[in-house]
């Protein structure tokens, strides 16, 4: 199951450490319908046929019950903007960092701040055990291990 807008603020609020999701810096201007949208840490430019590394501005907390799927937003993938590496797992902590490709005719420049990418959240059946990989608590661009 997706969760919903009011979903994902309930378990924002929530007091309870294992069911509780963290998004930090939290926008409402971010959150969709049935998703959230992640911005970015820092400004970059990417020129046409080249793959860089960006972080989110957000903090992510999930919960070992939630896990993510990550996708360009559709006004960047118009551009021609592909983003890859989108999944994350449930119990991962920390910022994502974000594959970007750009496949357009001409360079695009992501502004601090900006929506780039969208985070959705779907429950974990039976849930058994949590991320606990190498990327676990990762801050600013983390290449690969």
């Amino acid at each position: 199951m997706i969760l919903s807008a009011a979903e994902i603020e309930r378990r924002l609020g929530l007091k309870n450490d294992e069911a509780r999701l963290v998004i930090r810096p939290y926008s409402s201007e971010s959150q969709q319908p049935a998703s959230y949208d992640l911005r970015a840490a820092d400004e970059t430019r990417l020129p046409r046929g080249v793959c860089t590394l960006l972080p989110t501005l957000e903090w992510v907390e999930l919960p070992g019950d939630l896990a993510g799927t990550i996708r360009c937003r559709s006004s960047f993938g118009r551009r021609g903007l592909l983003l890859g590496a989108g999944f994350v797992d449930p119990g991962f902590r920390g910022q994502l960092t974000l594959c970007l490709s750009n496949m357009g005719i001409e360079e695009i420049t992501l502004k601090k701040n900006e929506r780039i990418a969208q985070m959705i959240l779907h429950e974990v059946c039976n849930p058994a055990q949590k991320y606990n990989g190498r990327y676990q608590d990762s801050l600013g661009v983390v290449g690969a291990k």
